[in-house]
């Protein structure tokens, strides 16, 4: 399907974070024509030559071809964006720094700057996560400022990325929803997303805006709480000493139930699903229906229960006080594959290790610029080696490939004891028991029947994001 002109729709990605970047750049790649704007002229530049600001696989290799191509540019000024076709709107919306509710600042100031170049019938699609009713708001707020008036049409197409997986997730996705308020708008929604609904035959929702907003809070609503769920069995577990990766998996056998998102461990982090749902339940609040979800309270509070239970575990196993324990803290990003340590709950752990009296050392494979910028007062090590030598206890945060594959014979001569906690039961317990370690996890007996890695499934499908 082409654009009234007669050919594919040129397009424009306000905001070049991790959702705008990757969308560009994909976009781009399946042959488009792009241009990625943001105030950010140090991101712009970094971009513009050849380097991704974040970690992400397989995006450098794309962006190198998509520059190459032609078809996919960069720019600090807005007006460059005006001769594209249809714009899509991604920017952060972080959570508000007085209160729960989404901060929208960054949405309105890209809507009131894209305004006054919009001469033209064309599309303003919105990408970013945003309380209900916002489009209806930023649609009022387009057509009072842009010259083409009611020519300038609003939809919502939500993004479902998951960091470590965003590119297989753009040019793959499992589900597309269209919010729209015309016809017209579904068609030119369409233009931009053919090629990927054809070659995947992709199923697409297309509904009103209200709706389209509603989806992402909701489906991220929905993971956190079956995370939480059996985060807070967990917990049940540890009180009676039963063992929650075997009731994990039989509960995931069950049809109705299934295992994605069942896995046990240190909880839910990122930047999207604790802000998303505490904007969700302030959004609810405003509209007056704070009593249809106020379990997720629970759930919130449930998810930073993890964060305390794993110290609480730490300092049993160390034999009951923190004060000088020597801990390798494995992992600062909030999951494998990202190097995002926002909310991150391998952090939130080391933080109150340290707070305690606790000696701790962070080592993560890419996350560590990150920390060094936000956290200056965390130690670091340059490596897994370095991190665990003369360690009392080592610390599983975050399940790198490069922590499982972890042989704890070969630890064993460079470690002050040989006791290993794993917040994530990612790791092989029996290996590192008949290595001669004490192993602890969450949940989990410190001897168990199961004595071995949950098997639920492919650890893959538990991103969050």
């Amino acid at each position: 399907m082409t654009n009234h002109h007669g050919a594919r729709p040129r397009l424009s990605v306000l905001g070049t974070g991790y959702l705008g970047a990757t969308h560009a750049i994909c976009m781009a790649s399946i042959g488009f024509e792009v241009i990625g704007v943001d105030v950010d002229e140090s991101k712009i530049a970094a971009l513009a030559s050849g380097t991704v600001p974040f970690y992400e696989p397989g995006l450098p290799q794309l962006l190198d071809s998509t520059l190459e191509s032609g078809r996919l540019k960069f720019s600090s000024t807005i007006a460059d964006a005006a001769g594209a076709d249809i714009h899509f709107l991604c920017v952060g919306t972080p959570q508000h720094p007085q209160s729960h509710a989404a901060d929208l600042r960054h949405v309105h100031q890209a809507i009131d700057s894209l305004a006054p170049h919009l001469d033209r019938k064309s599309l303003v699609v919105g990408k970013s996560t945003v309380p209900v009713g916002t489009a209806l708001e930023l649609t009022r707020r387009l057509r009072a400022s842009a010259p083409a008036g009611a020519d300038v049409e609003l939809a919502w197409n939500p993004e479902f990325l998951r960091e470590g997986f965003a590119v297989q997730d753009t040019l793959r996705p499992d589900r597309l929803v269209f919010g729209v308020a015309s016809e017209w708008a579904r068609a030119q929604l369409w233009s931009a997303f053919a090629p990927v609904i054809d070659e995947h035959e992709v199923p697409v929702t297309v509904t009103d805006l209200a709706t389209a907003e509603l989806v992402k809070v909701a489906a991220n609503s929905f993971l956190a709480t079956k995370i939480s769920y059996i985060n807070a069995m967990s917990e049940i577990c540890d009180l009676v000493g039963a063992d929650v990766l075997a009731l994990s998996e039989a509960l995931g056998r069950d049809a109705r139930i299934g295992s994605r998102f069942l896995r046990p461990g240190l909880g839910f982090g990122g930047g999207c699903l604790p802000k998303d749902i505490r904007a969700f339940l302030h959004r609810c609040a405003e509209l007056g229906g704070r009593h249809a979800v106020r379990f997720l309270e629970d759930v919130d509070a449930i998810n930073g229960r993890c964060r305390s239970r794993a110290v609480d575990l730490v300092r049993d196993a160390a034999g009951g006080d923190l004060h000088g324990v020597r801990v390798a803290a494995l992992g600062a990003a909030f999951k494998p594959d990202s190097d995002d340590i926002r909310d991150a709950p391998a952090l939130a752990v080391t933080r109150e290790l340290l707070a305690a009296g606790a000696r701790v050392t962070v080592y993560d494979p890419h996350a560590m610029p990150n920390v060094r910028l936000r956290y200056p007062d965390v130690p670091l090590a340059s490596s897994v080696l370095e991190a665990i030598v003369d360690a009392d206890v080592v610390l599983l945060l975050t399940e790198w490939q490069e922590f499982v594959r972890l042989d704890p014979s070969d630890l064993e001569p460079l470690v002050g004891r040989r006791i290993v906690v794993d917040t994530r039961h990612a790791l092989d317990a029996e290996r590192w028991r008949s290595a001669g370690w004490s192993y602890r996890a969450l949940g989990v007996p410190a001897t168990t029947p199961s004595g071995a890695p949950w098997s639920g499934g492919d650890p893959a499908v538990f991103a969050t994001q």
